[in-house]
């Protein structure tokens, strides 16, 4: 007998997988830029949150199935369904963005991804308690691994490898709806054998719809990390056209925003314009960034490279980095052109700090002199300029 499925259900399976992913795609990204406390805690929030992306998607996919026969779930296998899913894939994620990148750690960090989720998806199986055989046809087994090799390779190739990584949105859509396939490739497979006869559990086992209250939990604290991931941080406006009275102190980490008092002192009439700073002044000697709550003011010889977050931008120090309110373009514009070159869309670069570069793709990667390791992606068209400018600097 082939289980059938109820089509809205397995529409909400795909949903959850891909917010899963969503999530978890978005904690990746940042791993290969972060160091000690902080990473540790993104690669522990990247495991679980892209294993319960899987886990639950594979059970509100059980609750899709539709069979004359009645169906439990024995406790234990469903526990270590999951375990064993954030460990693998926590194992996956960590090889990836530890590793130098090479086509040999994209392939071993894929089939440990791929394998993972293979693995999770037989061992929830296992937890499957009917008064029926179970059977699986093993070319559907193949193809179920082979889905999910590949597509862990492609999710992690566009996170840490590809110097054009997709939007995080069309990333996640495309894993979870891969997470999904394999999936149901591997439940095609699947036949009940009914048995003439009753089949007590072998252990403590839940029914369908205490599953359903289990998987509903864990699928709404899931949907709770995604908004959370959506919302953007809180920047009181007034910084933007306060931050150019900032002190330039260049012997400082940070100037505090306190110290914008006596510059703001008895100027209550215009505020200069961005565009009216550049042409008295040229290039800015400090930019805000938000730190412990409070406005401070990063002399702009400490900047190693700048990223584009949406409307905002983070800057990095060479340790850390620091969230600025300005958009990449507000920041380009305030930074000068024979120190700092836009390699990319979304990437700023101190050409002083590039260590070397090297080609990944059809773009590059620099590589910068940080105490930090950091890496910036170079669009393909951005590769001569670059090279240009280092070799100008020899």
């Amino acid at each position: 007998m082939i289980v059938t499925h109820e089509p809205w259900i397995v529409a909400l399976s795909i949903l959850v997988a891909i917010q899963g992913a969503y999530v978890g795609l978005s904690l990746t990204q940042e791993l290969p830029n972060s160091a000690g406390g902080r990473r540790r805690l993104l690669l522990a929030g990247a495991a679980i949150t892209l294993a319960v992306a899987i886990w639950s998607m594979h059970f509100v996919g059980m609750l899709a199935v539709q069979s004359p026969v009645r169906i439990d779930y024995l406790v234990l296998p469903t526990l270590i369904s999951f375990f064993v899913c954030v460990f693998v894939v926590g194992l996956a994620v960590f090889v990836a963005s530890s590793a130098p990148h090479s086509l040999a750690i994209l392939a071993v960090s894929a089939t440990v991804m791929g394998v993972g989720i293979v693995t999770m998806h037989f061992i929830g199986m296992q937890a499957l308690h009917a008064n029926a055989m179970v059977h699986h046809d093993p070319m559907y087994v193949v193809g179920s691994f082979l889905i999910g090799v590949i597509v862990s390779g492609l999710a992690i190739y566009f996170t840490f490898v590809g110097p054009l990584r997709p939007p995080l949105v069309a990333a996640s859509i495309a894993l979870g709806v891969a997470i999904s396939g394999m999936h149901y490739t591997a439940m095609a497979g699947m036949m009940l054998h009914p048995l003439p006869t009753h089949v007590a559990a072998e252990g403590t086992a839940v029914s369908r719809d205490l599953l359903a209250v289990i998987v509903a939990i864990v699928a709404f604290a899931s949907s709770l990390a995604f908004l959370m991931a959506l919302v953007p941080d809180s920047v009181p406006d007034s910084t933007r056209s306060a931050d150019r009275h900032a002190p330039a102190d260049m012997n400082a980490s940070f100037v505090s925003g306190a110290a914008l008092q006596p510059a703001m002192a008895g100027s209550s009439a215009h505020i200069p314009s961005s565009a009216d700073h550049r042409a008295a002044t040229g290039p800015a000697m400090v930019l805000p960034i938000q730190k412990e709550g409070a406005t401070h003011y990063l002399p702009v010889g400490r900047i190693y490279a700048v990223k584009a977050e949406a409307h905002y931008t983070t800057i990095f120090d060479g340790t850390d980095q620091l969230f600025c309110n300005l958009s990449i373009s507000e920041v380009e514009a305030r930074l000068s052109q024979s120190r700092y070159v836009r390699v990319h869309r979304s990437h700023i670069v101190a050409v002083e700090h590039v260590q070397s570069m090297k080609k990944s793709g059809d773009g590059a990667v620099a590589h910068l002199d940080s105490v930090t390791p950091y890496t910036v992606p170079i669009s393909r068209r951005r590769i001569a300029e670059l090279k240009a400018l280092l070799d100008a600097r020899t």
